[in-house]
């Protein structure tokens, strides 16, 4: 028997005993996590999702945290001043062990989730924000007039540090990392290579976090 699973938007063929090498999952060493999104399950008698099986899971011991192999990228811009750049990157991975394929009972199977590292610190935010957004909707419209007005003269990130003087940080890019609930340079002195990979595909900042050398300059400001 055989699944298709997907995680870290790419598909994966497993059986049971198969080694898989993903995205980076939030997750130790030896614990055992749940893929929940199964496209196909194979064997004698076939099933294909729409998109997903229901209650099927593919369960995998996580053997290691590792890094992909270096990649080189070169990029020259001729019409720049002759401006070229080296830049090197491993991609973040998770070593498992497929151990269980599950056709049914996986709401009930107790184990843990498997989720991207990335996913993990916007999970909170979200779900603390529900029971504000019901809320909201449950006062009435006249008395949310004020709180308008209030929220409009009040400055966008109170207590924030000041983030334009990192280097290569204007107020437009400012403005994207308070959204992204980035206030402080403790905040991006702590950043993991992690959090550094995720806050560049989420706010497309091609590498200038390590380019300009943010971590070490807020470690210095925040002192």
């Amino acid at each position: 028997m055989f699944a298709v699973l997907k995680t870290g938007g790419k598909q994966y063929k497993v059986q049971s005993g198969d080694l898989l090498r993903v995205e980076k999952l939030a997750a130790d060493a030896g614990e055992t996590v749940q893929f929940n999104e199964i496209l196909m399950l194979g064997g004698d008698v076939p099933v294909v999702g729409s998109p997903r099986v229901d209650d099927a899971a593919v369960q995998a011991e996580v053997i290691d945290q590792i890094k992909g192999p270096k990649t080189i990228n070169f990029v020259k811009r001729r019409r720049k001043h002759s401006s070229q750049r080296t830049k090197g990157h491993r991609q973040q991975l998770t070593l498992l062990r497929v151990t269980d394929i599950l056709s049914s009972g996986a709401d009930a199977s107790g184990i843990k989730a498997a989720v991207g590292a990335g996913s993990v610190a916007s999970a909170a935010p979200v779900a603390a924000a529900k029971p504000a957004a019901k809320a909201k909707a449950a006062a009435p419209v006249a008395a949310a007039k004020p709180a308008a007005k209030a929220k409009a003269a009040a400055p966008a990130v109170a207590g924030a540090d000041d983030l334009k003087q990192l280097s290569g940080v204007g107020p437009a890019l400012e403005k994207k990392l308070h959204a992204a609930g980035v206030t402080s340079f403790a905040q991006i002195a702590a950043w993991t290579d992690a959090d550094v990979a995720a806050m560049d595909e989420k706010l497309s900042l091609k590498g200038r976090t390590e380019r300009e050398g943010w971590i070490a300059q807020a470690k210095e400001l925040a002192n």
